[in-house]
């Protein structure tokens, strides 16, 4: 659905205040949240299950490159209102932790259980999606896609790829940021920006898919994931 900035949205200027923001491929976003979302992150190599190892191998096709970060999947995705036409905008994310908790997966109650306090907090980062800065006419005219954000939990990364801490929640935040001409515009900085989250957004960053649902809706949603559907052993 279309999410605005939470309290204390008031005193925005006039170029981001009326913005909003549109969740693409929403029903699919809740389908993954009903079942708990996991997202991938790794630091020295893309996770091959074995399964997907042998189904490659069976049909001839190569297997996964090995890669020490991994894309968001579902992709972040969103259709903005509301912008200035002809102003400038920077669209951004970041990801905040949802609680100060570790986390377990019980495998036998399929289900995710507090393990403890947190790990300290990783390196805080931001993704700046490539386009920016555009006008909103641009940023307005199709969906806004943050297919370029890579997560890893490699603290020492120097990609500027998002680092998170591997068995915590996070909630992705979205941001729109107006590029104000004015020379003081640091003093305006707290209004001229609005942040959006979404609830069905949230998930477990892990090293390995725990929940086997998730696995199996991950191979059959994601098209990149064709070469380990129809008729392949479940995972």
């Amino acid at each position: 659905g279309w999410a605005g900035e939470g309290p204390g949205a008031g005193g925005k200027n006039r170029r981001v205040c009326h913005a909003t923001a549109r969740l693409e491929m929403g029903n699919l976003w809740e389908e993954f949240n009903r079942l708990g979302t996991e997202m991938i992150v790794t630091k020295a190599g893309r996770w091959v299950p074995e399964w997907g190892r042998g189904c490659a191998k069976r049909r001839g096709q190569p297997l996964p490159t090995k890669s020490p970060h991994r894309r968001m999947f579902p992709t972040f995705q969103v259709k903005l209102s509301g912008l200035d036409p002809l102003a400038d905008y920077v669209l951004l994310m970041d990801f905040i932790p949802l609680d100060d908790k570790r986390y377990r997966y019980a495998f036998h109650s399929s289900s995710w259980l507090a393990a403890g306090r947190a790990d300290p907090a990783a390196p805080g980062r931001v993704h700046f999606h490539p386009d920016s800065p555009a006008k909103g006419a641009q940023w307005m005219r199709q969906i806004v896609s943050f297919d370029k954000l890579k997560l890893t939990n490699n603290l020492l990364d120097d990609n500027g790829h998002i680092i998170l801490n591997s068995m915590h929640r996070y909630q992705p935040r979205f941001h729109v940021v107006f590029v104000d001409p004015r020379r003081d515009s640091e003093r305006f900085a707290h209004q001229n920006f609005k942040s959006f989250s979404f609830p069905e957004t949230q998930f477990m960053a892990v090293t390995a898919y725990q929940n086997h649902r998730i696995t199996q809706l991950k191979i059959a949603s994601n098209p990149f994931a064709k070469g380990f559907r129809d008729g392949d052993p479940e995972p």
